[in-house]
């Protein structure tokens, strides 16, 4: 099981540069009662289109944006600078040599002849699975993952996990779905695996049988896989198996030899095996599969990992699959932008402490601790009120409460990269030799106890997250700005904003899944059966207001997919507002701009998750993300709450009052 991260956002949205409430978002042609997100957000949405560039555009990318051109500035000083650290050095070397396009026309596919010649040169089964082991040295992961992750039950020690992966489409159900726009993408899909292979130096007719060759073999991978709502299960999803019973399980796959070559000293002991029933799969397929069928798959797989920080064509021909036709996207994002993405998810901490050195001030960290403490007082608080659990299950959850760890920032210990070699060569050399170098840090981990002091994001994120196996809640510098914080907003906007972000990773630790790991992070069954009946009872009726939801055309919501964010959302508007009436007591309700504290907070929570969506990027969103879109997100959780209704004097009957019975409350 990989480790979890509850995180805030999924597929990224975005903002004002002031945390303000600007009446010009507002549609006043739509009463607050019948649609809070459109009366709130309307006059936004009209005058922001989404750019050519973007699948949407609302209030994480824009910030998103700022944050780029900061990280920009300072790569482009570090490249052209002289006298260098080490840091300046590796990021400034990376980014120019991303940046140039003509050393990486000329370099062409030649820094990928050596994996390739490995490819072309396999005769067995056995080849075939020290190719596997030899793509994922460099992160390329055809066939499963295998990683390290915190044991989920023993949260002290770090063990090896392995799980399905290996597909080139979203989702596993992208290959078994029968309708037609599935029908249709899959043969969309085909025809790109097609060109690719063309533009590798194929004859049209091998291309054609390639690609349909890669098709066959993903697809009996898929059938082999779970779904994504299964895959949330964490008890479901934890199988420690040790050599014997992994070589019982895969019989015609050599986990010794595999461990040799992935750079292990020597068997990595117990592995979390997530998926017992997809790795028979692929082990059947290892000898009902023919060879040639597993070169074309594992020619692809590199292919499809490299593509982008290959030669113009390549980047072209990634970009109309995976972003157009995929996501609607209608334009490549400039260079520079798509360059410092990739420095971020392989060099992270190096940009980390360059940025937060350049942004981010010592006092938006204590004013960050200050409101996570009201939060938590407020989740402690109604803890302690809950009526429907036992006294035994809520004693546990406080202790769990008290337990939580908050990273806000920055880390204090950043990632050596001292070993990492970065020069001016071609780029794709760059990227394979920064995700050789995260593999084997990752690797270099079985068997150790866990570091408490890492992080699961990087700094300049625009994002947050939980991980119940740390029991922590984690904040990166990079979210930390208006719209969601600002230190000039008044404790309304702020509440409503960063307070409903931090509402919300608290929450998470009490969802379906954060629930079942207890206070030290062990996955465990610490409830009383009464206490989680009921929670359980709750929980269906989220699933069930989400998946009655249409998000685009005829397809709803899943509602069991975005279970957990659902809960998180709903709980962290309610304990924010707690939250809120507590820093407000004693204190004049005074108005701004006609707005009371509480009518505030409500439009300020809508404000952070405005945002357009092309009918593309919402179709794989709902098929794969368990975040519900954004427009759910503020209509779901306040259409709950007595606390909303009262702040807009909405009615009974009104479209954002649910009725009486229908009503979710868990937290």
């Amino acid at each position: 099981m990989r480790p979890v991260f509850l995180a805030l956002a999924g597929l990224l949205l975005a903002a004002s540069a002031r945390g303000e409430i600007d009446p010009a978002n507002f549609d006043l042609s739509v009463k607050p009662q019948d649609d809070f997100y459109q009366y709130a957000i309307g006059g936004w949405q009209k005058r922001n289109p989404i750019p050519p560039a973007f699948s949407r555009w609302g209030a994480f990318n824009e910030v998103d944006d700022r944050n780029k051109d900061v990280l920009r500035s300072l790569l482009e000083r570090a490249a052209a600078a002289t006298q260098r650290d080490r840091n300046q050095q590796l990021a400034g070397d990376f980014y120019a040599s991303g940046m140039d396009e003509a050393a990486i026309g000329a370099a062409g596919l030649m820094p990928l002849q050596p994996p390739l010649a490995r490819i072309a040169a396999i005769k067995d089964a056995a080849d075939v699975q020290a190719v596997i082991a030899h793509l994922h040295r460099y992160g390329i992961y055809p066939g499963f993952y295998f990683t390290s992750e915190q044991d989920p039950k023993d949260s002290t020690r770090m063990i090896a996990a392995a799980g399905q992966s290996g597909l080139g489409l979203p989702d596993r159900d992208y290959y078994v779905r029968t309708d037609a726009k599935s029908v249709e993408l899959r043969a969309q899909y085909v025809a790109h695996v097609e060109r690719i292979f063309i533009l590798a130096g194929d004859a049209p007719d091998a291309a054609r049988n390639e690609a349909q060759a890669v098709m066959r073999l993903e697809t009996a991978l898929a059938q082999g896989s779970r779904t994504n709502v299964a895959l949330r299960d964490p008890v479901a999803n934890y199988h420690k198996l040790d050599l014997a019973a992994r070589q019982a399980l895969t019989p015609h796959f050599d986990w010794q030899r595999y461990a040799r070559e992935i750079g292990l000293a020597g068997d990595p002991g117990e592995v979390d095996v997530g998926q017992p029933e997809f790795f028979q799969a692929l082990d059947r397929g290892l000898t009902e599969m023919p060879l040639p069928d597993w070169r074309s798959y594992l020619r692809w797989h590199l292919f499809r990992a490299t593509a982008r920080y290959l030669p113009q064509p390549f980047v072209d021909e990634s970009f109309q699959f995976y972003d157009k036709t995929l996501r609607g996207t209608q334009q490549l994002r400039e260079r520079w932008k798509r360059v410092i993405d990739t420095a971020d998810s392989n060099i992270g901490d190096v940009l980390g402490q360059l940025y937060v050195a350049e942004r981010f001030p010592p006092e938006a960290k204590a004013r960050i601790l200050v409101l996570v403490g009201n939060l938590r007082a407020a989740l402690r608080e109604r803890l302690t009120t809950l009526e429907w659990m036992d006294e035994p299950t809520r004693q546990k959850a406080l202790a769990k409460l008290d337990a939580f760890g908050v990273k806000v920032g920055y880390p204090d210990k950043w990632i050596d990269y001292s070993t990492l070699n970065v020069e001016r060569g071609p780029y794709v050399v760059n990227v394979l030799r920064a995700r050789a170098f995260n593999v084997q840090r990752e690797l270099a981990k079985i068997g150790r106890p866990v570091d408490r002091t890492e992080w699961g994001m990087t700094a300049p994120q625009v994002n947050a997250y939980y991980n119940p196996s740390m029991n922590e809640i984690v904040f990166p510098a990079g979210i930390l700005q208006p719209p969601f914080f600002d230190p000039q907003a008044d404790d309304a906007v702020n509440y409503g904003a960063i307070g409903t972000v931090i509402g919300h990773e608290m929450t998470h630790g009490f969802d379906d899944q954060g629930r079942k790991f207890d206070a030290v992070g062990n996955l465990t069954e610490w409830w009383t059966p009464e206490s989680a009946r009921r929670f359980e009872e709750r929980a269906k009726g989220i699933v069930r207001q989400f998946s009655a939801y249409v998000a685009v055309d005829d397809l709803h919501i899943n509602g069991e997919l975005t279970q957990g964010e659902n809960i998180a959302d709903l709980g962290g508007v309610k304990i924010a507002y707690a939250a809120l009436q507590k820093a407000l007591a004693g204190k004049p309700h005074e108005r701004i701009d006609g707005f009371t504290p509480e009518q505030r907070f409500f439009l300020s929570q809508a404000s952070a998750w405005r945002g357009n969506s092309r009918p593309e990027a919402l179709r794989l969103q709902v098929n794969t993300d368990p975040h519900s879109p954004a427009k759910f997100r503020v209509l779901g959780p306040l259409s709950n709450l007595d606390e909303f209704a009262a702040a807009f004097a909405v009615p009974e009957g009104a479209p954002m009052r649910r009725p009486k019975s229908e009503r979710v409350e868990i937290w």
